[in-house]
């Protein structure tokens, strides 16, 4: 099991989360986006950059992430594929998507999209990031990781 992040958007104070956590757990965590990115030295976390592009950095994380890996994202799209290909999808506000959530949270996301392609303001983005979104998402990362637990065939050296 690897975890995958969906890494131009999520929030520093996430990542730093997933950094404690990789280097506790010695679970293998790169984080996958369109410019370079700044991580602790550590055998368990990398990067791989990816050229600047619609997707692109969605594209690979599908390509790359195994069934049973866990993907940080934000991306609804993004989380149903993963989902799709066997995965698991946690929210960097700590919602963990899943089989039985995907279909309706994709279905109100692109109904909203709709609405504001057709002219309708649904309100500017998303609230920031609080202390409780940051407390639950490190609590199901904690929860998924302790019932996901590497395996000793883990090598975390998957290109």
């Amino acid at each position: 099991m690897q975890i995958w992040v969906d890494a131009d958007a999520c929030p520093v104070v996430i990542k730093e989360i997933l950094f404690r956590a990789a280097e506790r757990t010695r679970t293998q965590l790169t984080l996958i986006a369109n410019q370079p990115m700044r991580v602790p030295s550590s055998e368990f976390i990398r990067t791989v950059q990816v050229p600047s592009g619609f997707d692109i950095a969605d594209h690979e994380i599908v390509k790359r992430a195994a069934a049973g890996d866990l993907v940080i994202t934000a991306d609804i799209p993004l989380a149903a594929e993963v989902i799709e290909n066997g995965g698991h999808a946690l929210n960097p506000r700590g919602e963990m998507y899943s089989t039985e959530n995907i279909k309706a949270i994709l279905n109100m996301r692109d109904f909203m999209d709709t609405m504001r392609s057709s002219g309708v303001d649904t309100s500017g983005g998303p609230p920031p990031l609080t202390q409780s979104d940051r407390q639950a998402f490190a609590n199901n990362l904690d929860r998924f990781l302790a019932r996901h637990p590497r395996s000793a065939t883990d090598t975390g050296n998957t290109p």
